[in-house]
């Protein structure tokens, strides 16, 4: 496994969250490569730009998110320019509630010297 790679990916995972729970679409896009990907269930989306990422997001989430958190993260394997990470997200309301809880497979990867999610598989509900 690559060390270097590894913290590049959790770093990465880091500015992911942040960006989401301050609602900063710009900083929550440039965590993304596009376009990005995602499987969810049997649902395959593809965001060819960030230009609507956030305000999906936001109808997946519904009305009672207000934050997410990593809640674990085991890196699966990596090489010099990607990486595989189990996680498991967890969302709650404004009242700090849980209100899904779900595991994600992540792929980090290293375009041009910008490490960020190109691929997810989830077994979010949304």
């Amino acid at each position: 496994m690559s060390k270097t790679a590894i913290d590049a990916a959790l770093h990465l995972m880091d500015e992911h969250i942040n960006a989401l729970n301050k609602h900063d679409a710009n900083a929550l896009a440039a965590t993304l490569h596009f376009p990005h990907h995602r499987l969810s269930g049997t649902e395959w989306k593809t965001w060819d730009t960030a230009d609507h990422y956030f305000d999906d997001f936001l109808k997946r989430a519904g009305d009672n998110w207000k934050h997410s958190t990593f809640n674990d993260i085991k890196v699966i394997d990596s090489s010099a320019n990607k990486v595989h990470l189990d996680v498991e997200i967890r969302r709650f309301d404004s009242g700090d509630l849980l209100i899904a809880s779900f595991r994600s497979l992540w792929v980090i990867i290293d375009i041009e010297g910008v490490w960020a999610a190109k691929v997810r598989s989830s077994f979010s509900p949304y």
